[in-house]
């Protein structure tokens, strides 16, 4: 069995998910603000289970559910979740964003995404990849539709977006009635374009917060912002 990805308190496998671990869902799951204590948290389209097993170790939720339709990805978070300390607050369901909608009544304080990404027609041959990571299998205004009916009123709502699509996320989120709170902009080094939108809603209209984020000065040599966002996750930071 291949090595798991070593957190400080918590491993992962990934050798059954198509999406493998990486700078976005690490991102956001240490972003993600954690201000109103939620009880409840959802992570949809979960993959290896990250940041889920991110939310359990920052907070002092008691219901952490996953969701997942990948059914290796499913069975590899089932048992990461297991293998990690917190397993008794953890659950993961193998299902779609639009079955667990209408099979659920609960709402949740705290709803965080990584979504697919690219929505054009991305062919690697690999067809798990190549789902994982096209919008197709959970288009934007399907996850926005999903997260305005599982997310408590008072809720906080997560996610990261390729930047190129942020004027249009925003757009679907408002017509749902989701208003941004913060807005992270990142870029990989100073002298390269904005990549990523780190982007946090909820229902309630007012002031939205803004910055950037860049995650590396040079090769390796990682910013003190971003080491101090992710310093409780990564074993040398």
């Amino acid at each position: 069995m291949p090595e798991p990805f070593k957190f400080k308190h918590f491993s992962i496998h990934q050798d059954r998910c198509a999406m493998k671990i990486g700078t976005d869902g690490v991102l956001l799951g240490a972003w993600t603000s954690l201000q109103n204590e939620p009880e409840s948290i959802l992570d949809i389209g979960t993959g290896t289970g990250l940041i889920a097993l991110m939310a359990a170790q920052r907070s002092e939720a008691e219901t952490i559910d996953a969701i997942e339709v990948e059914e290796g990805a499913y069975e590899q978070c089932v048992d990461n979740f297991e293998a990690s300390p917190w397993g008794d607050r953890l659950f993961c369901y193998h299902a779609g964003l639009d079955e667990f909608v209408d099979e659920i009544e609960d709402k949740y304080d705290l709803i965080v995404s990584n979504p697919p990404f690219y929505a054009e027609d991305v062919t690697s041959g690999n067809n798990a990849r190549d789902k994982a990571r096209q919008n197709q299998s959970l288009p934007f205004d399907e996850l926005i539709d999903g997260v305005s009916k599982l997310l408590s009123q008072n809720g906080v709502f997560t996610v990261i977006v390729p930047y190129k699509e942020e004027h249009f996320f925003l757009a679907l989120a408002n017509n749902s009635g989701l208003y941004p709170k913060k807005i992270t902009r990142v870029k990989g080094n100073p002298n390269s374009n904005i990549k990523r939108s780190l982007l946090q809603f909820s229902f309630n209209q007012g002031k939205c917060a803004e910055d950037e984020l860049t995650i590396e000065i040079g090769r390796h040599n990682y910013t003190q912002e971003y080491m101090e966002l992710t310093k409780e996750f990564y074993l040398k930071m």
